[in-house]
């Protein structure tokens, strides 16, 4: 076994993204932010996007630590000057490639859901091929009490995996499911109590790692391939969508949205 940190992370500020092997072709890496719940920093997501394609391990499991995986990316400290921004800016590169690298991953991954997997964290665990749960865990997407229209190939992920009813319940009404729900729903694979998911995680993964390399790498194509045909959008359709996300940016009820959740009170939404 090995520990350290993504190349590159050392004395910078923000958080980190931990590196080591558990078992023989199965590499972890570990969201490293305590003090702020896990969140996806840049330094957090370019990381991801940096590290990701150099690792050849035949299993990667992507984890949180302590008691947390990942409460989103932290755009409540982002002024309002900037906000609109730099929200559309940390959405267009830093966020979006993260994502692209977990899925472009030949080998199987499997995320490790320690804690609160909220956001922006949430839609980084559905980048991997499979997740289990601690038992005692939240789960949830705030764009709704946010004022925040999400990105169309985001939602994707959640309609590919739990299907559009379950993703209305998720997206519009907004509230945190646990654990066991999300079992139910299949956003998580497995459930796990707390002392034992990262035994399970690890056994999982080298059950993974032993498979046939060839028949991972073909398998995990042509799932890929067959959920890509599935949702293809015309280019004007797309680029509706894409408009209405950049517009939510410079909405004056996505700037309240935050300052709302910042503050901890209930928003006040105008509609523009």
């Amino acid at each position: 076994m090995f520990s350290t940190s993504a190349p590159g992370s050392e004395g910078q500020s923000g958080g980190r993204l931990l590196i080591d092997e558990p078992a023989p072709g199965v590499t972890r890496l570990t969201i490293s932010n305590p003090s702020k719940r896990g969140a996806l920093d840049q330094t957090i997501l370019d990381r991801f996007a940096s590290t990701v394609p150099q690792l050849d391990a035949r299993c990667v499991i992507i984890a949180g630590e302590g008691e947390t995986f990942s409460a989103g990316y932290d755009i409540g400290q982002l002024p309002d000057s900037v906000l609109a921004r730099e929200a559309e800016k940390l959405v267009a590169h830093p966020f979006a490639a993260a994502i692209d690298a977990i899925e472009a991953y030949r080998y199987p991954t499997v995320a490790a859901l320690t804690g609160p997997t909220i956001g922006g964290g949430l839609e980084l665990a559905l980048a991997c091929d499979l997740r289990i749960a601690a038992s005692t865990i939240t789960l949830g997407m705030p764009p709704a009490k946010l004022g925040l229209v999400y990105s169309h190939t985001g939602i994707r992920k959640f309609i590919d995996t739990i299907g559009a009813p379950r993703t209305r319940e998720l997206f519009l009404v907004g509230r945190r499911i646990d654990a066991s729900t999300a079992r139910d729903w299949g956003l998580v694979n497995g459930v796990a109590e707390p002392d034992r998911l990262a035994k399970q995680t690890v056994e999982l993964a080298t059950e993974i790692a032993g498979n046939a390399p060839l028949a991972q790498l073909g398998n995990k194509r042509v799932i890929r391939a067959v959920l890509d045909a599935q949702g293809a959008l015309g280019r004007n359709v797309e680029r509706e969508l894409m408009e209405l996300r950049h517009a939510c940016f410079s909405s004056e009820d996505f700037r309240e949205g935050v300052r709302a959740f910042t503050e901890k009170r209930r928003p006040q939404w105008k509609g523009r």
